[in-house]
């Protein structure tokens, strides 16, 4: 099979580990600009779902052709964009994700998804870098509890309720405009910043044009690249202008549609 971005090995360690690290996304000048966008947003901002919506940067960055072109080599050439959402980790917070399966709680099937995690700083072990349990994403849905625990990063501190081999986790590190790729059933996990430098992230959630979603509420994604063939989700808008008043409006009412069908889309 012929790709646009990734190489056959890459794609098959994709296939067989469920994650691909590191792959060129943005140009690093571009990526630390963005940071420096986002270290000056609002905090209540920062923690919104669906940022594409509010944020005209985050909706064109979703379509450069370099990330969708390595999306298209793992999922296909017709993709939508259903969710985008920052990791901003401060110097020195608390913030951690546990580990968790991001399907448990997204009403997606198949599981045609991947995560583009696009690095906007540095990320590395030493202030709190993704891990991800190669071959995960090929066993089956893992029990969840909500911990709602104060400095855990999802919104209702959702954890793996079985234990984890975290000495077999990779550490995806990042230099500012690469990304990490991974498949929406990898059980994946950060830990706090305690250095001296931000760390900073955009993920961006990708998904097959024929995935739909299970719960019974008609859900949104924006098409970014293809045809939306099959039509399972409503086709959002793009925003105007970043934090524009009909950006501000339009995202709260998709939000509060999504967030009134689903126990957690973070």
């Amino acid at each position: 099979m012929t790709t646009k971005s990734l190489s056959p090995a890459q794609r098959a360690f994709f296939r067989d580990n469920g994650f691909v690290t590191p792959v060129p996304a943005i140009d690093a000048g571009l990526a630390r600009e963005l940071g420096g966008k986002v270290e000056q947003l609002d905090p209540a901002i920062v923690k919104q779902k669906k940022l594409h919506l509010l944020l005209k940067w985050v909706n064109d960055l979703m379509r450069t052709p370099t990330i969708v072109d390595a999306v298209e080599d793992v999922l296909g050439p017709d993709l939508l964009v259903w969710g985008t959402a920052l990791f901003y980790k401060r110097p020195r917070d608390p913030g951690y994700v546990s580990w968790h399966q991001d399907a448990t709680y997204w009403g997606l099937q198949p599981p045609d998804v991947v995560t583009a995690w696009v690095a906007l700083s540095p990320s590395n072990k030493t202030n709190g870098a993704l891990r991800l349990i190669p071959g995960s994403h090929l066993k089956e849905q893992l029990p969840h509890r909500q911990t709602f625990a104060e400095h855990n990063l999802l919104l209702s501190g959702q954890e793996i309720a079985v234990e984890v081999n975290e000495s077999v986790a990779a550490m995806c590190e990042l230099q500012p405009g690469e990304m990490s790729l991974h498949h929406i059933m990898a059980v994946h996990g950060s830990d706090p910043n305690p250095s001296d430098e931000s760390r900073i992230g955009l993920a961006i959630r990708y998904i097959a044009s024929h995935v739909r979603q299970t719960s019974k509420f008609r859900d949104t994604a924006t098409l970014v690249r293809g045809e939306n063939r099959h039509q399972n989700f409503e086709l959002e808008e793009a925003p105007d202008a970043d934090l524009s008043i009909s950006a501000r409006d339009y995202h709260r009412s998709i939000v509060q549609r999504t967030v009134s069908n689903l126990a957690d889309v973070r």
